[in-house]
């Protein structure tokens, strides 16, 4: 799969990844799914390096659970990292 298409996947697993995660998110919607598109590579990444999960296409079911995971990952992290800013 080729970049765009880790991109378009990305997209789609942060909205899929800010259903899962319900909140307000210091960034709004085009962070959250500009996050998504972080958590894709990074979930590849992760699954190529530390489990030896082969990546399988974009209809895959692996590929899309590793995006939407590694889309959870660095939503939280940012959610924990920026959080909401206080109020005075």
């Amino acid at each position: 799969m080729g970049i765009i298409g880790w991109i378009v996947l990305g997209l789609i697993a942060g909205a899929i990844a800010k259903l899962l995660m319900p909140g307000r998110d210091p960034g709004g919607c085009i962070i959250t799914m500009l996050l998504g598109v972080a958590g894709a590579f990074l979930g590849g990444w992760i699954g190529k390096t530390l489990f030896h999960v082969q990546l399988g296409t974009f209809f895959d079911l692996r590929t899309w659970v590793l995006a939407i995971l590694g889309a959870l990952v660095i939503l939280g992290g940012y959610r924990l990292i920026i959080g909401r800013p206080s109020e005075p």
